[in-house]
C-alpha cells in the first residue's frame, strides 16, 4: 500500500505541475500545445547524434546517484544520510536540467550573460569539491578532474566563437563528449563502491 500511496502523490503533484504550465502558457502564449511540441527532426539521421549522446550521458550520474542514495537508505539506518551521494545527485541533476532545457540560453535571451551562469555553476562545483575533499580523495577522482577539465576546455573553445563549419564544432564537441564519458564512469564506480561497502558492512541476519 505504501508504494501505491507514493505513486498516487507523485501522479497528483505531476498533474498539478502540468495544469500550472498549461495555465501559464495560455496566459503568456498562443497555445498550450507547445508544451508537447516534438523536437525538430533533422533531415540527416546523424545530425546531432553525438550531442544527443552527450545529453544521454548527462543523465547517467543523477540517475545512478539518486538510485544509490535511495538504496543506501534502505540498507543502512534511515538516519544515516550519505550526503556525498545526495549532493552529487543534485549537482549532476542540475547540470542535466541545464543541458536538456538549455537554461543558460534562456537566461542569455533574458539578458544574463552565459559567463555568469558558468561562474555560478563553477562556484557551486567548487563548494561541492571543498566540502567533500576528503571523500573525493578516496575515490578515482582523476576521472572526475579529467572530465571537468575537458568540459572547461570545451567551454573555452565555445567562448572563442571560432569561424568555420565543422572544425570549431569538433573542437568543442569532442572534449565535451569525453568529459561526460569520464564523469559518468566516475559516478558509476563511486556508487558501485558505496553499495558494495554498505552491503559488506551490513549485519548478516
Amino acid at each position: 500500500m505504501k508504494n501505491y500511496r507514493s505513486a498516487f502523490w507523485v501522479n497528483s503533484l505531476s498533474l498539478l505541475v502540468v495544469i500550472a504550465l498549461i495555465v501559464y502558457t495560455k496566459v503568456f502564449s498562443a497555445s498550450a500545445g507547445i508544451l508537447f511540441q516534438p523536437p525538430v527532426t533533422p533531415q540527416d539521421p546523424s545530425a546531432g547524434l553525438l550531442t544527443h549522446t552527450f545529453q544521454l550521458l548527462c543523465a547517467v550520474p543523477p540517475i545512478i546517484c539518486t538510485f544509490t542514495f535511495a538504496l543506501l537508505r534502505a540498507i543502512q539506518s534511515p538516519k544515516k544520510l550519505n550526503l556525498f551521494i545526495l549532493y552529487s545527485a543534485l549537482i549532476t541533476g542540475g547540470f542535466l536540467i541545464n543541458e536538456i532545457f538549455r537554461i543558460h540560453i534562456i537566461l542569455l535571451r533574458a539578458g544574463i550573460p552565459k559567463l555568469v551562469t558558468i561562474v555560478v555553476y563553477a562556484a557551486v562545483s567548487l563548494g561541492y569539491g571543498l566540502a567533500f575533499r576528503r571523500k573525493l580523495k578516496s575515490t578515482p577522482y582523476i576521472l572526475l578532474l579529467s572530465g571537468i577539465g575537458l568540459l572547461f576546455s570545451a567551454i573555452a573553445v565555445d567562448s572563442l566563437r571560432l569561424s568555420g563549419d565543422g572544425f570549431p564544432s569538433l573542437l568543442e564537441g569532442v572534449p565535451k563528449l569525453f568529459s561526460e564519458i569520464n564523469i559518468a564512469l566516475y559516478f558509476w564506480y563511486v556508487c558501485y563502491g558505496e553499495i558494495l561497502r554498505s552491503l559488506n558492512s551490513s549485519p548478516v541476519e
